[in-house]
């Protein structure tokens, strides 16, 4: 389970700084809604998750959209006016866990608080095995515009090792029933587990292909302290995965993905076009403003930063007595904000503007280049940016590092 940072308190009634509320109403702002419940938790996952026998009194799927309503109704009155929602993003867990009429009806608190633009895009995360064809046509006919899919892999015996309970022949219905109700599609996968060769890489990478969908994430598994997963790699029952072994299977989902017509656009993403790409995590890796609502959830707002408490139990009653659920926060000096927009900034197919680096950063664009970890902006028809190559993005740390000269 993740370690909330320390960061100093948060004001009871969530009050933020007035320097965060300014130009507020000028910039597009999100919400993202954890629903931190699962079924079964899978043995690589560190989220802040909990399956229904874990939680005592207090908190349920049955009360968990109130208490996500009540903080909702507390950020539109930390925030006052806002721009109309542009980004509506819910994870978990398993947020399909919740009923598709509860779902529905976060969003309709959403709406009524804050307003929603007329191209808002609504996700929501869910496993194959948790939607069936009435539950999506339910979200979609609600206003839910995508649908992100935890498929992980192809290959039985992978997803196995995940402890994940889904058949693969699931992610297909899934993916058609999506479809069917006028959903966009995105898939989740994880490469690296241990014990997965690089030819069920391969599986994963052709089957996620060929069920075109519009979207598709892949992330390297991270094998996490305190997990299930970690403590069978410590114990010598499954292998610790290699950095080379994931750097080929980065570059041969590079090489897969772009064959199949979809582009990179952040390290772990590619798309079919501009349109299908995932704008609420654009939003993200640009600085923007989102409310992150329910236990343990982050949100950023002006330079802002603060998390909410983990437990669902002490959230709702946080939440119930009109509280802030906020666990701490941090305020961003001029500093930190330009260290994460290099660092975020660099992910992605815009790269980063060299005008818009000091001369340190600047001066060390050369020798990125000469190795072949950036490429100069006309290549790409991009003048005057710095955007990594595919060698590049396996060494992200280390451009990041050199353009900030730590």
């Amino acid at each position: 389970m993740p370690i909330l940072p320390e960061g100093e308190p948060v004001p009871a009634d969530g009050s933020l700084p007035t320097h965060a509320l300014d130009g507020l109403a000028q910039r597009s702002f999100g919400i993202y809604l954890h629903v931190p419940f699962c079924s079964v938790r899978c043995g690589y996952c560190d989220f802040n998750t909990y399956t229904l026998g874990e939680l005592g009194p207090g908190a349920s799927i049955a009360s968990y959209a109130d208490s996500a309503l009540a903080e909702v109704r507390l950020a539109h009155r930390v925030l006052g006016q806002t721009p109309p929602v542009s980004t509506v993003f819910i994870g978990g867990g398993t947020p399909t866990m919740l009923a598709a009429d509860d779902l529905v009806r976060l969003l309709d608190g959403v709406r009524q608080e804050f307003g929603l633009s007329e191209e808002v895009e609504v996700t929501t995360e869910a496993n194959p095995d948790s939607v069936t064809p009435e539950s999506l046509q339910r979200l979609a006919d609600g206003g839910f515009t995508r649908v992100s899919l935890g498929m992980q892999s192809a290959v039985p015996e992978v997803l196995a090792t995940l402890d994940r309970t889904h058949d693969p022949a699931g992610v297909g219905r899934a993916v058609d029933a999506a479809r069917t109700a006028g959903l966009q599609v995105s898939l989740d996968l994880i490469y690296g587990t241990p014990g997965e060769s690089l030819a069920d890489w391969q599986t994963s990478l052709d089957a996620a292909a060929a069920l075109e969908p519009d979207h598709i994430s892949a992330y390297a598994l991270t094998v996490e302290d305190g997990t299930a997963l970690a403590r069978k790699v410590r114990r010598g029952e499954l292998p610790m995965p290699t950095g080379d072994d994931e750097a080929d299977k980065y570059e041969l989902a590079e090489s897969v993905l772009s064959a199949a017509g979809f582009g990179w656009y952040e390290i772990s993403n590619w798309s079919r076009s501009e349109a299908t790409r995932c704008r609420h995590n654009e939003a993200y890796w640009s600085g923007g403003n989102w409310w992150g609502v329910g236990p343990g959830a982050h949100s950023h707002v002006g330079g802002v930063r603060w998390w909410n408490v983990k437990h669902p139990v002490r959230y709702a009653a946080l939440v119930r007595d009109g509280d802030s659920p906020g666990a701490g926060r941090e305020i961003l000096d001029e500093q930190q904000q330009e260290h994460e927009r290099v660092l975020l900034g660099i992910r992605r197919i815009e790269g980063l503007a060299l005008q818009s680096l000091d001369p340190q950063a600047r001066s060390a664009v050369a020798e990125l280049i000469s190795d072949g970890l950036v490429v100069p902006g006309p290549a790409l028809r991009r003048p005057g940016r710095v955007v990594l190559t595919v060698r590049g993005r396996l060494l992200a740390d280390t451009v990041v590092r050199r353009l900030l000269g730590w």
